[in-house]
């Protein structure tokens, strides 16, 4: 695997680039992204994929009639030839060969945009391929094809492919690369759980650049850990990984977030996920559908972690603590405890907040009497096939 480059297509800054232009928030990024859009489709040749997004009406992209002719007549060109390639070694050569011409169309296909013939050239090169690791990282490709246009079946298809294919002797190296695409793609789907637990496993040992810079990806797993992580878990995994405080500088957003959370500064802990929210979030391909869900889930976390330290707390200490009215708190607090989300009661007519301590028994009681049904149920669809 040391000797093999694994190739950073199709290149997903532009599908991040794409993304970007199709948000009227981002105005202010705009300029910049279709700059970073043109330039990368130019360098890596990307004629169809350039004529696709030509045709997308929320993002304001025009066609250069003769940037797109000179790209065309060069994929055209660089088709023959390998098409060529391939004929000859097939008529003349072996297996290995012919895997490596399969593999070099299908790369190429991949590289410049073509969607449907990309994923044909590169299932077709994947029959033909006989080493394990070969096919790992084809299926891999695939995976990646899917994440550029958004394509969740044929990721999760291929991921599971590569699951598989890892479980019959795939090495150290695409094991830990699956799991970052798998992390990424959790993400992408909202479970921040299991997501922030691959991304931690993968953390020390991150080589899948062709996915994600590996900037991105530090700052994704803080995202995802600092939500699902308690206080030990985040100082254990967070705060004290030196991978973590190596990048920092670098978004101190971030670190503002954590220190804050953990610190228990909650006025500057808001300031912080706010300003998280517009410059890393809502810009995010990846993050931007869960961003309210995120700030929510923040706040909670926030709430909550305050409230187990006390009894009770006067709604004003409550908005001093935050840096925000008393209006806001009653509003917020009021919502969540109503959504069963934090365990506390507001007395209005004196302005506190009490804490209620769910009871573990009734928990312990609950929990047995869903997994009873859970049991009956089974038992009864057994007996229909039985009897």
């Amino acid at each position: 695997m040391a000797d093999e480059v694994v190739l950073a297509i199709p290149n997903l800054a532009l599908a991040q680039h794409l993304f970007t232009l199709t948000q009227t928030s981002l105005k202010h990024l705009h300029d910049n992204a279709r700059s970073e859009l043109l330039n990368g489709i130019t360098q890596d040749q990307m004629a169809p994929y350039y004529k696709l997004i030509g045709s997308f009406p929320n993002v304001h992209l025009s066609l250069d009639a003769a940037l797109l002719a000179q790209i065309e007549e060069t994929n055209k060109a660089e088709l023959k030839r390998l098409d060529e390639r391939l004929e000859e070694a097939e008529k003349t050569e072996g297996e290995s060969e012919i895997s490596d011409a399969l593999r070099g169309r299908a790369n190429f296909l991949t590289r410049i945009g073509e969607k449907d013939s990309a994923i044909t050239a590169q299932t077709l090169a994947l029959e033909k391929t006989p080493g394990l690791g070969s096919r790992i990282d084809i299926v891999l490709t695939l995976a990646r094809i899917g994440f550029f246009f958004g394509d969740n079946e044929l990721i999760t298809t291929n991921l599971a492919k590569a699951e598989t294919l890892i479980d019959e002797g795939g090495d150290w190296d695409r094991r830990n690369r699956l799991k970052v695409y798998t992390g990424l793609h959790a993400l992408s789907v909202r479970q921040f759980k299991r997501g922030a637990e691959l991304f931690a496993d993968a953390l020390s040992t991150f080589t899948a650049t062709e996915l994600i810079p590996y900037n991105e990806f530090v700052a994704l797993m803080v995202v995802a850990n600092v939500l699902v992580l308690g206080r030990v878990g985040l100082k254990k995994k967070v705060i004290n990984a030196p991978e973590v405080n190596q990048v920092l500088p670098e978004l101190p957003v971030l670190g503002d977030l954590i220190r804050s959370l953990y610190d228990c500064h909650y006025d500057k802990f808001f300031i912080a996920l706010a300003t998280l929210e517009q410059t890393l979030l809502l810009p995010s391909r990846v993050l931007h559908p869960h961003a309210r869900f995120y700030v929510r889930e923040m706040r909670i976390l926030a709430y909550a972690q305050l409230l187990e330290s006390y009894r009770s707390l006067t709604l004003e200490s409550l908005s001093e603590a935050f840096g925000v009215g008393v209006d806001f708190v009653d509003s917020e607090l009021s919502r969540f405890i109503s959504l069963g989300r934090l365990h506390a009661s507001i007395d209005k007519v004196h302005g506190v907040v009490e804490t209620t301590r769910p009871s573990t028994k009734r928990a312990q009681y609950e929990a047995v009497i869903r997994q009873g049904d859970s049991v009956l149920e089974s038992v009864q669809r057994l007996s229909k096939v039985l009897y």
